[in-house]
């Protein structure tokens, strides 16, 4: 059971991650990714190692976005 929210949880952070840019702006897809890994964080589904490594892959994922959009 744990393990299988876990998977769902980082799941849908990836897809927040791959697909949002179509519907967000860089921002608040930054700040939805951060709420995301801290909710799994809080409820114990991710330990503090990954939660970091969430919160680069965050800043990653904004800071493409934003090339993405000064390219446009």
């Amino acid at each position: 059971m744990f393990d299988q929210r876990k998977k769902e949880s980082l799941a849908a952070w990836r897809k927040l991650a791959t697909q949002a840019q179509l519907r967000m702006d860089p921002e608040q897809q930054y700040d939805e990714l951060l709420k995301a890994a801290d909710d799994m964080e809080e409820q114990g589904l991710i330990t503090s190692a990954e939660w970091r490594q969430l919160v680069r892959d965050a800043g990653n994922v904004f800071t493409e976005s934003r090339e993405g959009q000064v390219q446009r």
